[in-house]
C-alpha cells in the first residue's frame, strides 16, 4: 500500500525515552509495531484489518492496550510538549467528538467515571478540553461528557496552564473566578466578555485573533478517524488515541 505510515529513525529516538523497560525477552520491533498502531488509529481500522507488513494484529492490539493502560502515549505527548512548547502565550478551548453507536452506552463500570459520553443537541458526544501553546500545539487534554460546561474543563486544566504571559480564550471562559485564578498565576486573560455583562471587558483584539490556531489544532486532530469518531467505549483507550494523534501531528 502506498499510504503506509512509518516512523523515521529520528522520530523513534525522540520517543524511545518514554518506552517502558522490557523486563523479560526483548520486545518485537518497536518501529514496526508503533507505526502499525499509528496507521490503525489514523484510518479508524479494526485491528484485524491492519496491513500484514506491520506484523500480527494481535501484537499491535496487545501493545496498544498494554501501553495505553500504563499511560505511555500520554507521557509521550506531555514529555515532548514540555521540552518544545512556546509558552509565552497559551490558549484554551473545547470541541465535540462524535460517539459512534458502538461506544455510546452511557453506563460504565460500577464505581468508575462512566463512558464520558453525553447527550447534546448534536447527539451523543464526548467533549475534549485542551490547552495549546502559542503555535497551537496541544499541551494538555481533559475529557468530559459532551454536555459538561467549559467552566468544568477550565477548572480541571487550570494547574496545567504553563507560566505564560497571557491566555487566549473565547467568551465561554468569561468568568470572574477564572480571570482571578489566571491573574493569581501571573497570567493576563485575553478573553472577551459575555454580552450579558453590564460593562464591556477590555482585551487585546489583535492577539485574540491568534486563537484560531487552537481551532486549527482540533481540525487536524479530527483528521484521524479514530479521533473524529469515537469508536472506543473505554475513555482511557480513547484518550490514548488523542495523545498519540497529538504526538504524531505536532511533537514527533
Amino acid at each position: 500500500m502506498s499510504d503506509l505510515f512509518w516512523l523515521t529513525d529520528a522520530q523513534m529516538e525522540r520517543l524511545r525515552p518514554f518506552f517502558p523497560k522490557s523486563h523479560s525477552k526483548p520486545r518485537v520491533d518497536d518501529r514496526r509495531v508503533l507505526s502499525g498502531i499509528v496507521f490503525v488509529n489514523r484510518n479508524g481500522l479494526r485491528w484485524r484489518d491492519a496491513p500484514a507488513v506491520y506484523g500480527p494484529p494481535k501484537t499491535l492490539y496487545n501493545r496498544w492496550k498494554r501501553w495505553g493502560e500504563a499511560g505511555v502515549f500520554t507521557r509521550m505527548m506531555e514529555g515532548l510538549a514540555a521540552a518544545d512548547a512556546e509558552p509565552n502565550t497559551a490558549m484554551i478551548d473545547a470541541t465535540y467528538l462524535k460517539a459512534h453507536r458502538t461506544a455510546s452506552s452511557l453506563r460504565g463500570k460500577k464505581g468508575g467515571l462512566g463512558r464520558l459520553i453525553g447527550r447534546t443537541k448534536g447527539g451523543m458526544n464526548t467533549k475534549l478540553h485542551a490547552i495549546a501553546d502559542a503555535n497551537g500545539r496541544p499541551l494538555s487534554f481533559f475529557m468530559t461528557a459532551g454536555q459538561v460546561s467549559d467552566y468544568t474543563g477550565a477548572a480541571a486544566l487550570l494547574d496545567d496552564i504553563p507560566k505564560a504571559q497571557r491566555l487566549l480564550g473565547d467568551r465561554g471562559y468569561d468568568a470572574d473566578w477564572f480571570r482571578d485564578a489566571l491573574q493569581a498565576k501571573g497570567i493576563e486573560p485575553c478573553i472577551p466578555g459575555r454580552r450579558s455583562r453590564n460593562e464591556p471587558v477590555r482585551y487585546d483584539k489583535r492577539r485574540y485573533r491568534r486563537r484560531s490556531r487552537i481551532e486549527i489544532m482540533f481540525g487536524r486532530l479530527k483528521d484521524w478517524r479514530r479521533v473524529a469518531t469515537r469508536y472506543d467505549r473505554c475513555p482511557t483507550v480513547f484518550f490514548s488515541a488523542l495523545a498519540l494523534a497529538a504526538t504524531v501531528f505536532f511533537w514527533r
